[in-house]
């Protein structure tokens, strides 16, 4: 397995990116090749203050930056030799297995949806987040930013989704999918979620269980969260600023510390053709490196493969 992963996004790139794939270097298995994409001088010299050797890594030449103030549209087109459009560039010619990034958000939705393509009968892929539950798990929530306006059709998909991740990557044969919503009754909340909920309650893909309020997201009775993304940005921001608030107050806890961004590292893109996975814009090295585990679990499960085999059959 070949991951490719972006060295010059982020705010602290390179250097943070390059300790990170080292990092991640001694936790993949053998055989898992890491592809590092950005320019070649600084990927060397990064390399060698670590005491790593270049043999060690694939270096793909890529000098060009899309910065964070780069349109996401017009980035990839004007920058054709930047290290995000010659990531996506071997990802389409199945040189890589799984592209990762944590640079510009939006130009890595625009080259997965155009340089990758998204997967027949996907109407918007989507990004997730993992929220830690007090029992000790994870749920799965979706979309976190990617769409903020929705519609129920599409709402729906999502649980598909969440529920193939959930199943695929996490292990969970039977997720349980919960819509966010502000009351437990099916015949609660907007237009949107009352048309949302009528269709899961119908439907026999997914094993939904009802709607889910906001007091109950992190206390596990759900696997997969649905919601727009204007809602789930909402809720993420939330909780990073609840844990902020913590480590500010210098209240040591737990359950909290799993609220720390650096323990997953990024969440994949769902519904487009190929592996690609999005990171934290404030990744440091432990970050990268949990990005880069996350896509080797991503890739070895084949999940963008068995998302489209679920909406092709």
């Amino acid at each position: 397995m070949k991951i490719g992963i972006d060295i010059l996004g982020g705010d602290f790139a390179p250097e943070a990116n390059i300790a990170g794939a080292v990092l991640a270097k001694k936790e993949l298995p053998q055989d898992v090749k890491l592809v590092l994409i950005g320019d070649q001088e600084q990927i060397l010299s990064g390399l060698n203050a670590l005491g790593e050797s270049a043999d060690d890594y694939i270096i793909t030449h890529a000098p060009d930056v899309i910065t964070m103030h780069d349109h996401p549209t017009r980035a990839i087109p004007q920058k054709p030799n930047s290290s995000i459009a010659v990531g996506f560039d071997l990802l389409a010619k199945n040189e890589i297995d799984v592209f990762a990034s944590t640079g510009n958000t939006g130009a890595m939705l625009v080259g997965s949806i155009y340089k990758i393509n998204t997967i027949p009968g996907i109407i918007r892929p989507c990004i997730t987040s993992v929220l830690p539950t007090i029992d000790g798990g994870n749920s799965i929530l979706l979309d976190v930013g990617s769409n903020a306006d929705c519609k129920a059709d599409v709402l729906y998909q999502f649980a598909v989704l969440g529920a193939l991740y959930s199943k695929n990557v996490y292990g969970i044969e039977h997720p349980r999918v919960a819509l966010l919503n502000i009351g437990e009754e099916e015949t609660k909340g907007n237009l949107l979620t009352i048309a949302t909920h009528k269709l899961m309650a119908e439907s026999d893909e997914i094993n939904f269980i009802g709607n889910l309020e906001g007091r109950d997201l992190f206390n596990g009775k759900a696997d997969v969260i649905v919601c727009d993304g204007f809602t789930g940005n909402v809720v993420l921001k939330e909780a990073e600023g609840i844990y902020t608030l913590m480590k500010k107050r210098g209240i040591v806890d737990e359950y909290f510390d799993r609220f720390n961004y650096e323990n997953y590292g990024g969440t994949p893109i769902l519904g487009v053709k190929g592996n690609v996975i999005i990171g934290h814009g404030i990744s440091n090295d432990k970050a990268v490196k949990s990005m880069l585990l996350h896509s080797y679990e991503v890739a070895k499960s084949g999940l963008a493969s068995k998302i489209n085999e679920a909406f092709n059959q």
